[in-house]
């Protein structure tokens, strides 16, 4: 077949005359846009199209016959179509236009070849060296290459595009309109063959690539139309019915999906896939290509950060490389030959090229190691911590490599392995057991990298503090603390570096790993260096502890060195004595003596460790209440293993007092305690009680023995040296003194505590005692707050001591009952306040925060009422079932307090009332109906629009609610009715009256529940007194007398 496209060598006159001018002539002929000379609108596009390729083959040919200078073309081409062996006509005219393009591009190819053949550039002048060379005769001119790339474009999109078959190449209707105008004029009936038409064409596109200069034309254009062409004329089994319409076969009318792909076309890409990545530079080749064909550029482009953010793709490229194609030998193999390729993937030059090729890198290395966690770690893993396993304490270093200087690890690797493990790990942040446990080995090594980068600058200190960071956060507490433990000094046998092995800065400002020097005969010297390198370790590591007190390491971390060093005390009491002479020979006293002398450097570093912590670490050291009780608990015991050795000293007592002084301060009100919390606490009580018991300071046992009720308790009952012991350590005096001195002096009507407060603070506090309703208070002239006064309150309304809080809450619900302008000025900031103390688990604080709320509503009701029904309203997820049930109080004083004015406000109330009634919660239905109940009662002739909605409500819950809580509150809501409407009821609820009735004696005979039988007998009565009363209305003895005009 290829002599069918191959042309013949033409006459040298023949092609002596043709130039490339007169065939671009003739393709533009062919394209050109005039045609059909009817104006009739009733033309379709298809039409159109058919007329302009008729028209402009017949002006082909007329140009052929009509004009002498294209006599030679013509005699050319009919050469090449002697030669070429498939039909150039047929019914079909878009083959026809198809088949005579093809046959003017070979003319093209054959002439452009000849030229180059023929063309001889004379010798350069060495004179002008500067002078462009000679112009090869076949480059092809900008306007010339736009009208090859037309002509392409033509014949891709009438020759290859309308063959392939459904889910193979891109359809033409999903590309241009012109697409699908060409999709719908293709006879895929006539002569010749579909299958034969897409292998002409492919054919002839891939013999005019040979060429170098059409070859980089058509393949930057059409690449994947002609491979998705040579697929199906390869690949597609034969078997099969012809290719139909795109349209008939793979879109529905309504949602336009494009077809999949075959399956056969599916395993072949799958096959080519996997092929490519075995070979050499595979990974790279595989993921640069489909990052490309993202749109992200051979070195990055413009859409390559989009293209690094997309994780998708990402964990598509993940999948495809660890899974293990058919074509292996086994997975092993394949691992084998992939791990190293993608560990190259991370050390890229091309920067924004690395980042997406980082993305991909640990995107994978996190898949392959969830998936094959038995293979992984060997080709993976290992190879990238090679250079730190081998300057590690669980390596062996030959022989061959202790000569010292002798460089162990360079400063590229070091940096290469740094650099990749906050990769893998840290910017992964995938916390696989398999990362974890292939990283602990190594903390100690990355710990004494961190301490020596410390010295000087170094573009790995950061990388290897959050390396240590996240290992330190990811990892169980138990190994965390143990790995802290190493770093310390504390644990001899946690990995660590090499003793023989140094850090040593390189030539290029980078680390690199040698063998140790020969150590200094100079004893003190060597003994300074010792001393120094652990107190910048210890320095160094309470830098990186630092940064780990938000979740709660450092804490558990200062505990344990607290409970350390309580150990060391108790074991003072076994402390080794010498034997006598007689009986220790020389080898047992020196091993005794080197068991003393590690036992006394024990003690220095964890007294240096805790020196170091209590320094660096803040007061929020503490995260939870367990880790202060642990804290508490260690200093009971060093104060009982100091008892016991009878070794009492000021120190001692003074830790002691702070200790229990602490847990008082925590009973006190300082945190807020939870039942789980007392559950804690209890693990002290038998720490106390000894305390108590064996103390010589009778202040610490009193004190001891107090704290010992009040946890058994619960805090119910606290005697005063607890609540001393708790002012004491939190060594300041109460911020909201004096408005504790002036709540009591308000409220007690005396005099007493009031010298330190001005004259005009006393003032609003007598005004407001002696008014009962808000108009009595705002017609006295109130204090006038300052603005200092008013921002103390409100931060000792955020005060964590429950008497401060619950003291400013009520000062600031006094100011807004007396309407006090600064207050009323902050009524948003006011607002926040109450609502976040409702929330608050202390009775004294949330009734205060209650209280304010509701003042708050009665000066702004508008403002404040939507917000209250949107919470009580809301779900669990968003508030609390208790937050709502405080909500509900809130409304329920509302509606007290605004009286008749609350019909104002009769449907957002009722409507989220009775909503209320279907909510799951149980207590939530109760509290709704109270609310409705408190709503009716003063609703008179207003609830007539709703009554039956509140009746049939009633009726249902009384009646087949499960929660005898609710069936009471609706049975309640009933009395309320009756009792607030009174006399009445007979004309508000002159509809429902009998449906009222005939639901109370159903609770009266039918309700297990007794308290509900009560309240239906007290809504018996109430009814009965009405009706009585209407029946036979009160005789009144009164003479009437008329005076007469």
């Amino acid at each position: 077949m290829a002599a069918s496209v191959q042309a013949a060598a033409a006459p040298s006159g023949v092609l002596g005359t043709c130039g490339l001018e007169q065939i671009l002539e003739a393709l533009k002929l062919l394209l050109s846009p005039g045609g059909s000379g009817s104006t009739s609108l009733q033309n379709t596009k298809h039409d159109v199209l058919l007329e302009t390729l008729k028209s402009n083959l017949s002006a082909l040919e007329a140009k052929f016959l009509k004009d002498a200078q294209w006599k030679k073309l013509k005699t050319l081409r009919d050469e090449i179509a002697d030669k070429a062996e498939w039909p150039q006509s047929s019914e079909d005219i878009t083959w026809s236009f198809t088949s005579q393009t093809l046959l003017l591009l070979l003319c093209l190819k054959e002439i452009m070849t000849r030229l180059v053949a023929e063309f001889n550039p004379g010798k350069p002048n060495p004179r002008t060296p500067e002078a462009a060379p000679a112009l090869s005769p076949d480059t092809l001119s900008v306007s010339q290459q736009k009208t090859f790339q037309s002509v392409l474009q033509f014949v891709v999109t009438l020759g290859v595009c309308p063959y392939l078959m459904p889910g193979v190449g891109v359809p033409l209707r999903d590309r241009t309109e012109f697409g699908a105008v060409v999709q719908g004029i293709v006879r895929l009936e006539a002569a010749p063959h579909a299958t034969r038409r897409l292998y002409i064409c492919c054919r002839v596109l891939l013999d005019l690539a040979q060429h170098a200069s059409l070859g980089s034309l058509i393949f930057c254009r059409h690449f994947g139309d002609i491979a998705a062409g040579l697929c199906q004329l390869g690949f597609c089994p034969t078997k099969r019915k012809p290719p139909v319409p795109v349209e008939e076969s793979c879109t529905d009318v309504k949602t336009k999906l494009r077809c999949p792909a075959p399956a056969w076309l599916r395993r072949l890409c799958g096959q080519l896939l996997s092929e490519r990545l075995m070979r050499p530079n595979g990974v790279q080749a595989v993921v640069r290509g489909i990052l490309e064909g993202a749109g992200a550029g051979a070195a990055g482009g413009s859409d390559a950060e989009a293209t690094a953010a997309d994780w998708k793709k990402c964990d598509l490229i993940a999948k495809i490389l660890a899974s293990c194609p058919q074509q292996s030998l086994s997975p092993e193999s394949y691992y084998k030959d992939i791990c190293p390729q993608i560990l190259d993937l991370f050390h890229l030059q091309d920067k924004l090229t690395a980042r997406q090729f980082q993305r991909v890198a640990t995107t994978t290395f996190t898949t392959m190691l969830r998936e094959r966690p038995e293979l992984a770690p060997k080709y993976l893993l290992q190879p990238m911590l090679a250079p730190l396993h081998r300057c590690s304490t669980t390596a062996e270093i030959p022989e061959s490599d202790m000569v010292p200087g002798t460089v162990l690890v360079t400063e590229e690797e070091l940096s290469r392995c740094v650099e990749d493990v906050f990769k893998v790990y840290v910017v992964a942040n995938e916390p696989l057991p398999v990362l974890l446990d292939s990283l602990l080995p190594l903390l100690g090594v990355f710990f004494s990298l961190y301490c020596f980068t410390q010295q000087s600058a170094s573009h790995i200190r950061s990388l290897c503090q959050e390396i240590l960071l996240w290992a330190l956060v990811k990892l169980e507490r138990k190994r965390a603390i143990a790995s802290l433990r190493g770093f310390s000094g504390l644990d001899k046998a946690v990995p660590a570096l090499h003793p023989q092995c140094q850090f040593r800065a390189a030539t290029h400002g980078g680390i690199v790993i040698t063998v140790k020097e020969a150590l200094s005969d100079d004893e003190d010297e060597a003994l300074y260096q010792k001393v120094s390198s652990e107190q910048s370790q210890m320095e160094h590591l309470g830098d990186l502890l630092l940064h780990c007190q938000p979740c709660g390491l450092a804490g558990d971390f200062f505990i344990f060195c607290l409970k350390e060093l309580s150990h060391l005390l108790e074991e003072n009491e076994a402390e080794f004595t010498p034997k006598p002479p007689c009986s220790t020979s020389l080898l047992e006293l020196e091993q005794h003596q080197t068991l003393l002398i590690e036992d006394q450097e024990r003690k220095l570093l964890v007294l240096q460790l805790l020196a170091v912590l209590c320094e660096k670490m803040s007061e929020q050291i503490f995260t939870h209440i367990t880790q202060v009780v642990d804290f508490v608990a260690a200093t009971l015991q060093r104060a009982c293993a100091g008892l016991a050795h009878e070794a009492e000293s000021t120190v001692g007592s003074q830790t002691l007092s702070m200790a229990m002084g602490l847990v008082a301060a925590m009973l006190g009100g300082a945190v807020q305690l939870k039942s789980s919390d007392f559950v804690v606490l209890k693990q002290l009580l038998p720490l106390l009680e000894k305390v108590s018991n064996t103390y010589p300071d009778p202040v610490i046992q009193e004190l001891a023995v107090d704290l010992r009720i009040t946890i058994s308790t619960h805090g119910a009952f606290s005697t005063e040296a607890v609540s001393t012991a708790a002012q004491s350590t939190l060594n300041k005096k109460d911020p909201e003194q004096k408005i504790k001195e002036q709540r009591q002096t308000s409220y007690d009507a005396s005099t007493e505590g009031t010298q330190n407060r001005p004259e005009q603070e006393q003032n609003p506090l007598r005004t407001g005692q002696g008014s009962s309703e808000p108009c009595t208070a705002t017609s006295q002239p109130p204090g006038n707050i300052t603005t200092e006064q008013f921002r103390e309150v409100l931060l000792s309304a955020c005060d964590p001591q429950v008497p401060t809080r619950a003291a400013a809450l009520r000062t600031l619900s006094r100011w807004v009952e007396q309407r006090e302008g600064r207050a009323l000025e902050e009524q948003k900031k006011l607002l926040q306040i109450f609502l976040e103390n409702l929330e608050h688990e202390d009775s004294f604080v949330y009734l205060s925060a209650i209280q304010g709320v509701a003042l708050l509503s009665d000066v702004y009701p508008e403002e404040i009422l939507v917000d209250l029904l949107a919470r009580y309203d809301s779900s669990k997820d968003k508030h609390t079932p208790e937050t709502r049930m405080k909500v509900g109080e809130v409304l329920m004083r509302i509606v007290r307090a605004l009286g008749d004015m609350v019909s104002k406000y009769r449907e957002p109330l009722i409507h989220t009332f009775l909503r209320g009634v279907k909510d799951p919660d149980g207590a939530h239905r109760a509290s709704s109906l109270s609310n409705l109940g408190e709503l009716c009662q003063r609703l008179d002739f207003l609830l007539g629009p709703v009554v039956h909605e509140v009746t049939i409500c009633l009726t249902a819950v009384a009646k087949t609610d499960t929660d005898v809580q609710v069936r009471r509150a609706a049975v309640h809501v009933v009395v309320l009715l009756l009792r607030g409407l009174s006399q009445k009821a007979t004309e508000v609820l002159s509809d429902v009256l009998k449906d009222l009735y005939h639901l109370l004696k159903h609770v009266v005979r039918l309700e297990p529940d007794d308290v509900a039988k009560i309240q239906a007998q007290l809504a018996l009565e109430e009814l009965d007194e009405i009706m009585r009363n209407f029946l036979f209305p009160p005789q009144k003895l009164e003479k009437k007398i008329m005076v007469l005009p």
